[in-house]
């Protein structure tokens, strides 16, 4: 009995190795920030379907935690003035808007907000509608039930952690509950093998790579981050899978390190497409985008 036990946990292994195997990165990584904001309102159902239909082959989102523990896609910890309209119609003011923090409402206080139709000037293509932030399992099988019924293939997901040293458990848990919560949904929707964790906070990047090895992770690097990628990498304490500066930072040289460290490079958010072009023959691995249509 203990050897066929031992036999069906190599079997089951095996087949989870092959599965895992065959989800590799596309040679270009095309990705999609936001889903497309310069395109649909960001972070929402709507702005990731309209990418996979523009053709990117990864989806980026960001995460927070609602105060019921629910995993959703908001990039700010608050509901930002300049998207947010409430349930009266009115708007919240820019002096108000941290008061109206994702951690101090439950899922379903959130969804009394509307984050799609306030007129957003900086994305003047932005198509409006009436649309809320969504849980991150409800993203999941808006998307998959999309891509089987126009038979397309699953895109790869980009998410990143939202969290701070300074904010822990004001606006969001501490890095170990964040990724405990955001790893339950990954697995329990089986997408495990399609997924990036990316985020400026390498607390959390350092929790994945620790518990779950297999989980490919992006370190995110600011423009005005003072340190090497030799000492960025020695703070990680780990070669992650794909290093994702600002799109400035990149140069041959930067393009030459990563992949000598066998890092993909994925450079942030790149809206012009000369630049798109010219980041592309610099050999880079993939780009974030508001506007994935320019690729």
């Amino acid at each position: 009995m203990n050897i066929k036990l031992i036999l069906f946990f190599l079997l089951i292994t095996g087949c989870h190795t092959m599965k895992n195997q065959n989800q590799v990165m596309p040679v270009f990584d095309k990705q999609g920030h936001r889903g497309c904001r310069g395109l649909m309102p960001e972070n929402t159902i709507p702005a990731m379907i309209k990418a996979i239909e523009i053709g990117v082959t990864t989806l980026e989102m960001d995460a927070m935690i609602t105060k019921d523990e629910k995993v959703i896609i908001s990039h700010d910890a608050f509901f930002n003035h300049l998207i947010t309209t409430k349930a009266d119609g009115t708007y919240i003011e820019a002096k108000d808007e941290k008061k109206y923090t994702i951690f101090g409402m439950t899922y379903a206080e959130t969804q009394q907000f509307d984050v799609g139709l306030k007129l957003l000037p900086a994305f003047p293509q932005q198509k409006k509608l009436a649309v809320h932030k969504p849980l991150l399992s409800d993203l999941i099988d808006s998307v998959q039930l999309h891509c089987k019924k126009e038979k397309r293939e699953e895109p790869f997901y980009n998410i990143e952690t939202k969290s701070d040293p300074a904010t822990d458990n004001t606006l969001h848990p501490a890095p170990e509950k964040f990724v405990e919560l955001l790893m339950e949904v990954i697995y329990r929707k089986g997408i495990a093998e399609k997924v990036i964790i990316q985020s400026f906070d390498f607390r959390t990047l350092k929790i994945l790579h620790q518990k779950y090895p297999s989980i490919k992770t992006a370190a995110l690097i600011g423009p005005k981050d003072p340190k090497s990628i030799e000492d960025q990498i020695k703070d990680l304490g780990f070669t992650p899978s794909i290093y994702s500066p600002e799109f400035s930072l990149v140069n041959k040289e930067l393009v030459s390190d990563c992949h000598q460290r066998n890092m993909k490079l994925v450079p942030w958010t790149v809206n012009d497409k000369k630049i798109i072009e010219s980041l592309r023959v610099l050999g880079v691995d993939g780009i974030i985008s508001d506007y994935p249509d320019l690729f």
